[in-house]
Order: C-alpha cells, then structure tokens, then sequence
C-alpha cells in the first residue's frame, strides 16, 4: 500500500508547513522596540559611520517614551565593547546635547546630558568592581566629550587626578599603579587640547606623578625584558619598549606641542560642530570619585613569610618586542603610534571570546583611524594628503602588535593558542596581504635569536612558528636557513630549528615534516632533525642484548594481565637470580630490577595514551612497591634512588620521543609515585639520559625541553598546595558556620537565654572537625613539598651557574657569557657557551614565573642557597642574588 499518492499530500502539507512557520516565529526572540533602539546606537558605523549619526540622532529623538537608563546601557556597552568607536558615540552625545529646530531645548537637562548622567552611574559600577579595562575605556570617553565642552575641565581633572593618587598610596603593586597611570595618562592625551589652556599647572602635575612612579619601578623591568643584557642593569634595548615608557614619551611629546598633536592621533568628528551655548547649557561636573583599595584576601595559612602573597601575573611590567622600522609601523613613543598600538590591542583584549570577529574587526581597523594612518588596499581610493610620518602596513602594523603581546613575559595575558589562532584567521581573511607579513616577522624574529632574544621567546616563537605551519601545510622556504647550518650546533638558530621541527612533528608525523626539509637539512650530520620517527625505544628488546629473556618473562606477564602481587614475586625472584649470576652487586641488581619493571611496562603502554594510563593504572601497586626501593617493600614515602631509577628507565625508553618523557613523568607525578621534588632532582642530575647527542655532555646546564620538565614539577606542586588551600578554605567555613548555627540556638543544651553559657562557651576551645583535621595536615604536607621542589631547583640552578670550586662539574663558561666582553665575542662560541647562556635564561624565567611563591619563602630560600656567597665578588653568584632580589622585590 502507498502512502505517496499526490492527492495524500496537498493540505496536509500546506497545514504542517503552517505550523511550523508558527513555531518558528514563537521560537524567535521577541525584540521590543526598546531593543531594536538599543540595537542600533551599539551597530553605529556598520556603514558610513558620519552620514549614520544624524540619522540616529533623529531616530533617537523621535522615539517615544525615551528610557534614559536603556539609552545610557546601549552607550556603556558600545563604549566597553568597541573603543574603536568612542569619539563618533561622544559626537553622537554631542548632537543629543545640542537643539534643533525640530527639538528645541526646554527647561530641564538636554537628552544627552540626561544620558551622561545615568552613563555615569555605569562608570562608578565598574570603579568599585576595579574593572580597569572598563574603567579605562570609560575615560576615553569623559576625554572627548571634554574636548567637545560637555564637560567641565575642572571635573576631568579631579577624575585624572584621583587615579594618580594611587601612584602614592604605600605599598601599591606594580599591576595596580601601572593601571591607574595609563587611565590618568590616556585621559590627559585625548583631553589635552582643552585641558592645557585650562590649567597648564594641573597638566604638569599628572605628568609628573607618572613619572615619578615610573622612575621608581625600574628594577622589574630589567627583569622582564624581551632581548637580554646579562652584564647590564639597561633594560631597554632599540627593538623592545616597555608600556608606562611608552606612555611617558607619547605624553610628553604632546604636551610640548600643546596637544595640537592629538588631533592628527586622535579621531574628534565633534570639533566641527559649533560650540554649545553656555547661555542655555552648564557644562556637566563629573562627580568626585575614590579609586577603591585592592581587596586582599588572606585566609589564614600562612608560610614561611607569615602570609599568603600570591601576586597575579599582570603584577610585572609590559613590555613589547617591535619588529620593523618606523616607517612601516608605527613607532608606539609617539603619540600617534601609541595610539594604533592601544587600539589594536583593545580589540585583541576584548574580542578574545571570537578570534574570527577580532580577525575581522583588526583589517578594518583604518575604518577608524585618521585618513592616512594606514597605506590603502590595493585598488582602494588614495588619499589625496597622508598624514607626515604616517602611511604605515597595516598587516605588519597588527601582526607586529599581536605577537607583541603574546610575547609579553613571564607570561602572555591570554592562552598562547588564541593568539595563533588570530594570526591564522588574518591570514584566511587576507592571505595575499598578511601572508607576507607573517613571514617577513618569521624572519625578523630569527635574526634576533642570537642578539640576546630571552629565551622564552625563542620557545612561544618556536611553538607559533610550528602551529602556524601546520595550518598552512607545513611550507616554508627552510633553504634560506641552510648556510646557518654552519654555526655552532648549539647555536640559538639551530636550536629553534631543532625545536620548531619537534613541534612540528608532534602535529604531523615524521615523514611529512621529513619531506618539507631541503636535503641538507635532512642529513644525519645536519643534526636538524631525527632519522627516525619519534617511538619507543625498549632497551631489552633484542635477543643479542643482556637480560633479554629477563625482560621477556616480566614482559609477558604484562601481557597475560598477572596481578600486581604475581608480578612482585617474579621480579623478586629474577633479582636473587641476578645476584647470584652477574659479578654486579646488590645495587645493580636492584637497578636492573626497576629498569626491566619500568621499561616493561612503558612498553606495554606505548600503543597508544590510554595505553599507558591502563597500565600504569592496573599496577600501580607494583610502581608504589618499586618506588620505595625493593620490589618486596611495603611501601612507604619511597626511596629517592629507586624514584631517579625509575624516571631514569622512563626517559631511556622514550629518547626518541621527548614529549613521550614530559607526559610519562607527569603521570607519574599524578598517581604519586614520584614527587616533583624527585623530577626536579633528576632533571639536574641524571637527565643525560635524554640529552640529545649534539647537545653537551660537559657542564651542567639546561635546555628548554628540562625546563618543561622543571616546569611540569612546580606546577604539579604549586597547584596541589592551591587546591588544598582551597579545601581548606571551604571547610573551615563550614565549621564556622556550623558553630555559628550552635552558638544562636542556644548551644547543645537549648538554653539560648542563659548568659553565664554563652560566656563558657565562648571561652571553649574550638574543636575543628575531623575533615578540616585531615585536611590541614595534607595541606601542610603538601606546602613542605611545595618548598621542597622550589628549593631544590633554586639549589640546581646555583650550582649550574655558580658553581663552587670544589664541585665535581663545574661550569666555567657561565661568568663568561654574562660578561660585556664575553657577550660581545659571541661569534666565536662553543656549544658549552650557548648551553650557559641559555641555563641562564631558564634561571631567569623561573624567578619572575614563580615569584609568587618564592616570596612565600624568601627568607629561607635565600639563607640556604647563597649562605655561601656572603662576602663574594663573583659576579655570577651576584647575578643570582640580583634577579633573586628583583624577582621576590627585595630590590
């Protein structure tokens, strides 16, 4: 039987495709008049944003009844979400301000001070919030409604100079006052040219205030710097420029103009419009306002210093690595750059939530800007007067400005993978004309690399340059870098080859990436990439080696699933028989034991990633029974020999495969079978395992793959002690509010009127609850690990670089290349120069990543590590207790 037939299907369809149309419409979003009002005043300039604002002003007038506070919120969130639009939304109030023919003013406020008004209430919400970035943008937006007379200068100067009465509260944090000094400092840029006239003295006294902070904070900057002088206190350096510096000299270049060069760096649409009659209008007084102090929550688990004194990461300066000349990008001292870079960087801050839309909106940023600031599209109309000294590549401009910041140490502001991810976007949008300015940055971020670019940067470059890549099919002309083949193996420039290419394979796989490469690279003797694909490497898997059938046996029992307790038997069992038939002692014997378990099982889990946590899972009886020294022991807190054993067996199966290492060693960090204090130990010590065979086997030193081992450690600890802080927290609240429950019914006896029980009971110990108990000593527990690991590197670190005479490896290269001299002769370098250099850039990025807990225990830290440099000229332990001091801000 059909049910197809034509007659069958007209009115029933007509009917359901009428339902659903109807359930559609129900489904859609009903948009009040209100909201389409509010709609359009946050899309002004979707086209022509001059010929737009009359059409709005009159939409706006026209509309009926007006709600001030739904007008006043559509402004807010056009202000804070698209800064690049405020000087045509302060000319928008501008016009509401004035009266038309068709409106004339009547007694009361104009519409667009009624706005103002309420605008400001917003403004005071995010003060007490301490929403800086909002805080910020609102000022933008008070600054050029003060250049359009809307309101008073008196007032915008109490607002500029509330905020730089932060700059001399005692004790403010660098974070704090850097944010206040750039709202006072952008206010007075954009409002200048009305503010100076008013009163110069007021102008001087800001500028100074500024400066005076920033003469003060100098030694973080040292500190941070993107290209490094170790023999120099000298931070700045022709390709780098830190933000308040910026600030500074844009700031001072206008006021000795007078601000007339706001005009030419600033957007005022509102300067044509004829003055506002003061007959009929007052202008707005904005009201007085207090920056709120920082809220610092203490919750009472004190350490070593007596409080907890975690710092976030914007607590440094900003500083920003350039990559062109002026002439194709805008230089950020003067007031115009400064400008372009504050735009540019605004949109990369609040569009982080889209990278496409902040893809999108950065190419039409000239849309904004002056005409001229930018070289026009390619067909584009031509401006018939550029600006002087502007005409500027926008691509190179943005490209430039994003990987400023995604270079900004110690850490970017956002995730590295969103900044990639716009770059990517740039270049779908526009591969003809960001492409190349992608690559021309490659290159001139390779050429830095052996002028003292910080070593973190070498590594985020190293990462970007392999994503990127891989977005793009892995093209990239290598044959430019082939004579650097020549340079020393351990040259920065074929270590990020080296580096960029692991990356690259991780993403890829061997023979891909293989392909891509010239084949001068592709040789053995190139030491650029491996002959093999990344794989496991099991020691005791051919039959011509020693203890193959030993191997075997363990190994077979892996496969047969045995138990955790059958496994510890047989590996008993084959020790004693080792003993007995190798002229090797115990010690031996119980390292060859660890090394055939580990290896044994790596193998088994080297498939695939669930793999290796299926096993590690599965005998995790058997790990905790290695690790604390003997396949028969019980347990306990582990033996430190047996725990480098193990990690020593895990790095040797997987040599080929470095990243295989990380992963291994944090899982086994996870499950607790080895604690960070053990990785950070070997990682000094008996990483020569994994040491690649170009790199050196002389002095102790440190490349970027054990720092990622040092890091992956710390964090580990770090983020434990976090986490048991937290519960902690959580817990003692809950007693506490359990009591507070007891105490206001009466206590256990009900008798809530009976003072002489409240006293008792008040003056009654508190008992903390079994939970909170156990709790505290974890937490305490795992803060003496927290200090562990952060002290036993900060020990590695100081006998790499300054090392003792007495010490078995010393380093006699690491005073050399912290030296003016020894700098200037780089050229001539050996391998064992570079690895000091590079170690000391790893020292570095481990005092300013984990100054927040290095304050933690400052005291200590400091006492047992360079106890034994008291009263010593050498200038590497100098070093050391020089960025020590910087970075726990003793200096």
């Amino acid at each position: 039987m059909s049910y197809d037939r034509p007659y069958h299907r007209g009115g029933g369809n007509r009917r359901r495709q009428h339902r659903d149309d109807y359930d559609d419409r129900r489904r859609d979003v009903y948009e009040s008049p209100a909201d389409k009002l509010k709609t359009a005043i946050i899309k002004l300039g979707e086209v022509d944003v001059l010929e737009e604002l009359p059409v709005l002003e009159k939409q706006i007038r026209e509309f009926s009844p007006l709600v001030i506070p739904n007008l006043s919120e559509a402004f807010r969130i056009a202000v804070t979400e698209q800064p690049f639009k405020i000087p045509y939304y302060a000319a928008l109030l501008r016009r509401l301000h004035d009266s038309t023919e068709e409106t004339p003013t009547v007694d009361g406020p104009s519409l667009g001070k009624q706005i103002l008004e309420d605008f400001w209430k917003g403004f005071q919400a995010y003060l007490d919030k301490l929403a800086w970035r909002e805080t910020r943008l609102c000022i933008h937006f008070f600054a050029h409604l003060t250049v359009a007379k809307l309101i008073s200068t008196d007032s915008m100067f109490a607002l500029l100079q509330s905020f730089t009465a932060v700059l001399e509260e005692f004790g403010v944090s660098n974070g704090r006052a850097k944010k206040a000094a750039v709202c006072a400092a952008e206010g007075l840029m954009i409002g200048g040219p009305i503010l100076k006239p008013s009163s110069t003295e007021h102008v001087q006294e800001i500028i100074n205030a500024i400066q005076a902070y920033n003469d003060s904070a100098t030694s973080p900057k040292w500190l941070i710097a993107p290209v490094v002088k170790m023999y120099s206190d000298e931070a700045s350096a022709p390709n780098t420029d830190e933000l308040l510096d910026t600030v500074l000299q844009a700031l001072r270049t206008l006021d000795e103009s007078d601000f007339t060069e706001t005009a030419t760096s600033f957007s005022q649409p509102y300067t044509t419009y004829a003055d506002p009659d003061l007959s009929t209008f007052t202008p707005y007084d904005l009201p007085s306002v207090l920056v709120p102090p920082e809220v610092i929550e203490l919750d009472g688990l004190s350490t070593d210093s007596g409080e907890d004194s975690q710092v976030k990461k914007e607590e440094w300066p900003e500083y920003f690595l350039r990559l062109f000349d002026n002439d194709i990008t805008p230089d950020p001292k003067t007031p115009a750059g400064y400008a372009v870079r504050t735009g540019i960087l605004d949109i990369l801050d609040i569009f982080e939530v889209n990278r496409k839309e902040c893809a999108r909106l950065l190419l039409e940023y000239p849309k904004w800007t002056i005409p001229g600031t930018f070289k026009p599209k390619p067909g584009g109309a031509v401006v018939p007067d550029p600006v002087p000294g502007k005409d500027w590549q926008l691509e190179s401009t943005i490209i430039e400005n994003v990987l400023g910041a995604y270079f900004i140490l110690p850490e970017s502001p956002y995730k590295s993978i969103y900044y990639i991810g716009v770059i990517t976007e740039l270049c779908k949008l526009s591969p003809s004309t960001v492409g190349p300015a992608v690559g021309k940055s490659i290159r001139k971020l390779y050429g830095t690399l052996a002028d003292g670019l910080d070593v973190e940067v070498a590594r985020r470059f190293a990462e970007w340059f392999a994503v990127h890549m891989s977005n793009f099919g892995f093209q990239w002309v290598w044959k430019e870098w082939i004579p650097d083949l020549s340079l020393n193996i351990q040259h920065p420039k074929r270590a990020f080859m080296r580096r960029a290419l692991e990356f690259e394979i991780r993403l890829s796989y061997h023979d891909r990436i293989l392909k891509t490469l010239p084949p001068e690279m592709q040789a053995p003797e190139g030491h650029t990439i491996g002959e093999q694909a990344p794989g496991p490497d099991f020691e005791y898997d051919d039959p011509a080696k020693p203890h193959h059938d030993a191997a075997q046996s363990v190994l077979n029992l892996f496969r047969g699933r045995a138990e955790a307790k059958d496994v510890i038997s047989h590996l008993e069992t084959l020790k004693a028989t080792l003993e007995t038939s190798d002229d090797g002692g115990i010690v031996n014997a119980d390292v060859l034991i660890r090394s055939i378990a580990m290896q044994s099982l790596l193998h088994i889990g080297s498939r695939s990633f669930s793999h290796l946590l299926n096993a590690i899972e599965r005998y995790l009886p058997l790990l905790r029974s290695i690790a604390s020294g003997g396949a028969s022991s019980a347990g306990g807190s582990g033996n430190p020999e047996a725990k480098a054993d193990i990690l020593t067996a895990s790095a040797a199966f997987w040599k080929h495969n470095r990243h295989m290492v990380a992963i291994v060693f944090d899982k086994l960090m996870q499950y607790q079978i080895v604690d960070p204090t053990d990785v950070v130990g070997w990682t000094f010590i008996n990483r020569a395992e994994i040491r690649e065979l170009s790199e050196s086997t002389g002095p102790l030193s440190l490349s970027a793959f054990e720092w990622d081992l040092l890091k992956g450690a710390l964090d580990k600890a770090n983020g434990r002690v976090m986490i048991a802080r937290r519960k902690v927290a959580t817990l003692r609240k809950e007693d506490d509010d359990t009591r507070a429950r007891v105490k206001a019914s009466g206590g256990a006896d009900g008798n809530a009127m009976d003072v002489d029980a409240d006293v008792k009971a008040d003056e009654a110990p508190a008992i903390d609850s079994p939970a909170l108990t156990i709790a505290l000593k974890a937490f305490a527990s795992l803060t003496r690990e927290q200090k562990g690991a952060l002290s036993r590197t900060l020990d590695g670190f100081v006998s790499c670089l300054a090392p003792a005479a007495t010490d078995s490896n010393p380093n006699p290269h690491s005073r050399l290349v912290i030296s003016e001299e020894g700098w200037n002769d780089r050229a001539g370098w050996e391998k064992d120069q570079w690895n000091a250099w590079e170690t000391w850039g790893w020292y570095r990025q481990f005092c300013r990543s984990y100054a927040p807990y290095l304050r933690n225990y400052s005291t200590t830290l400091f006492t047992v590590s360079f106890a034994k440099f008291e009263g010593s000229t050498d200038p590497a332990a100098e070093l050391l207790k020089k960025t020590w001091n910087v970075a726990t801000g003793q200096e």
